[in-house]
């Protein structure tokens, strides 16, 4: 993949960029093996590679210029904007949806922060789109006055992008380098958009997290079900669960699990998907993974986590260690993390493991290991 923007200067955000794909993915392999090659008996899978370019099922634009003229993209050094309306990245019909959304800028007057002078009302937009191509869309403003104009010129909007199922203002009146505030408000009937990956569907709310990459999140939830399957547990805990795609997709009769995510948003995704699947013996409860394990009175047979980049930590790495838990299903986004952890329960030993290459054009990968109590 080759980048108009990344040969100018104006993003230097995929840092592999220009390297051939075989090299970066070989690259990361060997990087992962590197960081756990103490683990004697861990057997690597074959890397699951993704597309080089059109993959990203999320855009978070920041928008720039003017209202006549607004940018979607990001901000060079000086504050100003770069548009990356045309970011190769995305697949041609997410791209084709910008410059609708900036016609859309301009229709409702929606004047571009400036970071300088910290003037003007609409800071990002976020869009996502499911693998039906339904759009979530989401204007991030700097305070609610400009949410009249929002709601008066939607109709035109919805014209103009049927598949826009999700629209909504957020509102994110500090000053600061977020994607995002707390306050959400909804301008559509509908409240979730649909994300239906390996035949399950997950409901997505607007500040509900989701792998940016479809295609290898449905491949790592599909790894994940194979070695819970294999393991065949009667009790499973899927920690930092999210939207629940771990959990749902491990749902089987008589298997017991629940779901735990510090996300209410996200939970009441999970809660709808379990209950339009079916899936009685599937619960989920907002919370702190760790504080949930500490607390609980029963331990299950097999433990899946999914932690942000730090990883799990030494206090729930320690309870893992000291429990009864027999396999532990450990997916991460941050290899040197991972590896930490590990060495902090050398009882559940890495058997298996997969490379999945979420994040192509950058040194960022996931990665999983099944490990089981010696």
């Amino acid at each position: 993949m080759q980048c108009p923007h990344f040969d100018a200067h104006e993003c230097r955000s995929c840092t592999l960029m220009g390297q051939g794909y075989a090299a970066q993915l070989a690259d990361k392999q060997r990087h992962a093996g590197d960081l756990l090659a103490a683990h004697e008996g861990l057997r690597w899978d074959r890397p699951f590679p993704s597309q080089e370019s059109g993959f990203r099922n999320k855009a978070k634009m920041v928008v720039g210029g003017t209202v006549e003229h607004p940018t979607l993209g990001i901000l060079d050094a000086g504050g100003r904007g770069v548009d990356l309306q045309d970011c190769g990245l995305y697949p041609a019909d997410l791209q084709a949806v910008f410059p609708v959304l900036a016609a859309f800028v301009t229709r409702a007057a929606l004047t571009p922060y400036d970071v300088t002078t910290r003037r003007g009302e609409l800071k990002n937009v976020l869009v996502t789109q499911s693998p039906d191509r339904e759009l979530m869309v989401r204007f991030v403003l700097r305070s609610q006055e400009p949410v009249s104009r929002l709601r008066k010129h939607l109709p035109s909007l919805l014209d103009a992008l049927p598949q826009a199922r999700v629209v909504s203002a957020n509102i994110l009146p500090e000053h600061k380098a977020a994607l995002e505030g707390d306050q959400e408000i909804l301008l559509t009937e509908a409240d979730t958009l649909t994300m239906r990956v390996n035949g399950i569907e997950m409901h997505l709310r607007q500040q509900s997290f989701f792998q940016t990459n479809t295609e290898v999140a449905a491949a790592l939830y599909r790894q994940g079900r194979e070695w819970v399957d294999e393991a065949a547990p009667s009790s499973v805990w899927d920690l930092y669960c999210g939207v629940g795609g771990f959990a749902l997709h491990c749902a089987a009769p008589g298997r017991e699990v629940v779901g735990i995510e510090s996300s209410r948003e996200a939970i009441v995704s999970a809660e709808r998907s379990a209950a339009q699947a079916g899936f009685d013996d599937v619960t989920f409860r907002a919370g702190d993974a760790t504080a949930f394990a500490l607390a609980a009175e029963r331990v299950p047979d097999l433990v899946i986590v999914n932690p942000p980049r730090r990883g799990i930590g030494a206090e729930l790495a320690g309870w893992l260690e000291s429990s009864t838990v027999q396999q532990v299903v450990y997916s991460s986004c941050n290899a040197e993390s991972l590896a930490r952890d590990l060495a902090a329960m050398p009882s559940l030993r890495p058997v298996r493991g997969r490379v999945l290459d979420m994040f192509p054009q950058t040194s960022h990968y996931e990665v999983m290991v099944l490990l089981e109590r010696a």
